[in-house]
């Protein structure tokens, strides 16, 4: 109970920080939000380990994407 509700905070935060973040080129966008989808799934599947994993996969694979 406690996992979920703060990776809803987690989640929250991280979109209103993107939200007002409108000079952030695509790329960098495409890293952060990344890493907050990486990390969410991390953490719904493991422990901590597998949310740093996660966050850190997530964070790669946005940045790959947002460059094509």
């Amino acid at each position: 109970m406690k996992t979920k509700f703060i990776a809803a905070v987690v989640t929250a935060v991280s979109l209103m920080g993107l939200g007002g973040c409108a000079t952030m080129d695509r790329t960098t966008v495409g890293t952060v939000g990344g890493a907050v989808v990486g990390g969410l799934v991390g953490s719904a599947i493991g422990g901590t380990g597998a949310t740093i994993l996660g966050a850190g996969a997530g964070a790669y694979l946005g940045n790959q994407a947002a460059k094509r």
